[in-house]
């Protein structure tokens, strides 16, 4: 993109809620109770734990690492704000209750009125996909941040599949992109089990992307299209186990951080890595998924580089446990602070606030 190019798609920053100031008594951990859908229970048709980020939050309070009072309430993203990626014709469509009943793989979902679905199930995804947004800002200010949801990495602008209505990662890299000074180039590293095909295809033909992705080679989504936005592909093999798994995550994001030094990393951290997972078909451990994350956040700290992370796929019920224990890790670790007064006294990046102006082996597919 030129530097002209860049300079309109700035002028062209609509007001939004999602880049709001938010207290330095909160942490950088975004989170909604809106987060989970239940609805009637057709969820669970679903191998998806619809209820999973909840149960994040719930274990990360019973550990008494936040409260009620530090975490910061994600919100749901306008259309305005879905429009800086997604088609309106794309946003028309998930209008149409098939629509929405083919992406998120829950068949009932097309003999209910829209508006229902829009409110039990478009809407929790709605709300992550801002907190996700949020989050970019967060991690630009604070060095790090984490939405608990979000991670919608099949969903490209014009289409969804996997779950993933929404692309909440292209969207927060292009608000980074658009409305926070200083962010020119950005590092996504997929570790879901899936390909992340959405983002690569959004961002296919941008130089300032650089895109590692590593995942089980037989499932879905085998975008061979998409696979050519991959800078750096790792192709695992089914019931790939822990220590093949570290090492590989070590020597190619290590590689890909040395190849090009981004302003910030933007993290997909899918537990569906996770050994037994019906859909990832690999055989890491938990301690093997608390230790990935801590690879990563280790390696980002060791160059000052900011780091976004979404929880993205995971579909046993034990997921949502590993994913709190990971990020009680990193705080023993000393990768993140543990409260909001921790370590704060310098920014990375200063934000330019515009905003305050006018599978192979299942039927099921996966986030």
């Amino acid at each position: 993109m030129s530097h002209k190019e860049d300079n309109e798609e700035k002028r062209r920053c609509h007001r939004t809620d999602l880049y709001a100031s938010i207290p330095r008594t909160c942490l950088p951990i975004v989170y909604h109770p809106d987060y989970n859908i239940t609805f009637m229970g057709l969820e669970k048709l679903h191998p998806f734990d619809a209820g999973k980020w909840g149960k994040v939050i719930r274990f990360l309070k019973e550990e008494q690492f936040i409260n009620d009072g530090n975490l910061v309430e994600a919100r749901e993203a306008a259309e305005e704000d879905l429009l800086i990626v997604h088609t309106k014709r794309y946003l028309n469509r998930l209008k149409w209750s098939l629509v929405v009943a083919t992406i998120t793989e829950i068949p009932p979902l097309l003999f209910l009125p829209n508006f229902l679905v829009q409110r039990k199930v478009l809407r929790p995804l709605r709300t992550q996909t801002g907190g996700t947004i949020m989050a970019g800002k967060l991690a630009v200010e604070r060095g790090w941040a984490i939405n608990v949801g979000g991670g919608f990495h099949h969903c490209s602008s014009d289409r969804g599949g996997g779950f993933c209505a929404y692309a909440d990662i292209t969207l927060a890299i292009k608000f980074l992109f658009e409305r926070v000074e200083g962010i020119s180039r950005v590092t996504i590293i997929d570790l879901d089990a899936h390909q992340g095909n959405g983002h690569e295809r959004d961002f296919l033909d941008d130089r300032r992307v650089f895109i590692m992705d590593m995942y089980n080679r037989y499932i879905y989504p085998g975008d061979e299209y998409a696979k050519r936005a991959i800078k750096r592909k790792v192709e695992l093999d089914w019931g790939t186990e822990d220590s093949e798994y570290l090492q590989k995550v070590e020597l190619h994001m290590e590689g890909t951080l040395n190849e090009v030094l981004p302003d910030i990393i933007v993290y997909n951290a899918g537990t569906d890595i996770l050994d037994g997972d019906p859909l990832g078909g690999l055989s890491i451990s938990p301690q093997g998924i608390i230790k990935r994350d801590e690879l990563v956040f280790r390696a980002a700290k060791r160059r000052g580089i900011p780091v976004l992370m979404m929880t993205s796929g995971g579909y046993q019920k034990k997921t949502a446990r590993i994913i709190a224990d990971s990020i009680l890790n990193l705080h023993r670790q000393g990768l993140i602070e543990g409260n909001a007064t921790e370590g704060e006294g310098s920014t990375p990046l200063m934000t330019h606030m515009t905003s305050t102006s006018g599978s192979a082996g299942s039927t099921s597919t996966a986030v």
